[in-house]
């Protein structure tokens, strides 16, 4: 754990960046890792691999589903396939080639996805994916991450080649500040305790956890006491932090760049409702579709402003 007055940025980069130089890194260390990319090498961060790498590299262009059917069936052959396109594009696109021939079989692709939620700005509804992490966490064998900063994603790009099965890793495509580190531990299913406090839990992923360190931040000069909790991995969640947490707060606000169904804020109500209901406000898009915009003004539009966690944050502990 960290005093919240002691996290601040080091510097600002996009989190697709940290998974463009951990691919190449693990390109250098595993032999068996090999990349597919569907037309957007460049905006991936994939294009060091593919130099460095071109007999490991695929290239398939806008053909989404060929590429899911091409990384099911090199893990037959021993390799492990990182594929590459926007989040859209990684899901929503290919929701049946996914589940077919790598879900069902439990086969061992890296399903790796750029541009996420509002902060992919200018380009507006159609490739905003607010529905990415329900449509991933539902399907059977599917591990679901949404790191938060560049040496996060880093970091998570390297550690799921260790992992046996399927993952969907969600990234985005702006600068965002950089409040992790290199050497930080980044475990599967593990949440990170930011910080500790005993009035309200605060549990965010991807790039609202920076907005919750914000918002905790600001509620404590005004007297509250906050639990961060960054949950990276939302499937499989880590429901003992969460329960060891809300147990001693009392009340929760979850913190998305999703849809308010099926994202985190759902799997946290799922750990609660089971084990301890608990009076608990999201934080995300309210069933709505996005539209093109700056991304710092898209979440401020739709509700996922510092402001509107500190709102939510009130009104939990209101109604404990």
């Amino acid at each position: 754990m960290m005093n919240l007055n002691e996290i601040n940025p080091t510097d600002q980069k996009d989190t697709r960046s940290g998974f463009g130089a951990a691919l190449a890194e693990l390109g250098a260390k595993d032999p068996n890792v090999v990349a597919l990319c569907a037309d957007l090498t460049g905006s991936l961060k994939m294009n060091v691999f593919a130099d460095a790498y071109p007999d490991r590299f695929f290239q398939t262009g806008v053909a989404e589903a060929n590429m899911i059917g091409m990384a099911a069936g090199l893990t037959i052959g021993g390799k492990t396939p990182y594929t590459g396109t926007f989040a859209n594009f990684s899901t929503g696109r290919v929701y049946d080639q996914i589940r077919q021939s790598i879900a069902y079989s439990k086969k061992n692709v890296k399903i790796c996805a750029s541009h996420a939620g509002l902060t992919l700005g200018e380009d507006g509804a159609t490739h905003q994916i607010l529905e990415d992490i329900g449509l991933m966490r539902m399907l059977p064998n599917m591990c679901v991450i949404n790191p938060c900063d560049y040496w996060q994603t880093y970091n998570a790009t390297l550690a799921i080649n260790d992992w046996d099965g399927p993952v969907y890793l969600r990234f985005g495509r702006p600068k965002w500040p950089m409040f992790t580190s290199k050497d930080q531990p980044f475990e599967i299913g593990k949440a990170w305790k930011i910080s500790d406090g005993s009035d309200v839990t605060i549990i965010a992923t991807g790039h609202m956890v920076w907005y919750a360190i914000q918002a905790a931040k600001n509620l404590q000069n005004q007297g509250f006491s906050c639990d961060v909790l960054n949950i990276h991995t939302i499937k499989p969640i880590d429901e003992q932090a969460i329960l060891e947490s809300v147990s001693k707060t009392k009340c929760v606000v979850t913190a998305e760049e999703h849809n308010r169904h099926g994202g985190l804020g759902d799997a946290v109500a799922q750990v609660l409702s089971m084990n301890l209901p608990t009076p608990h406000e999201y934080v995300a898009v309210n069933d709505t579709f996005g539209e093109s915009g700056k991304p710092v003004d898209l979440l401020k539009k739709y509700g996922l402003d510092v402001s509107d966690i500190e709102a939510a944050a009130k009104k939990a502990i209101e109604r404990k």
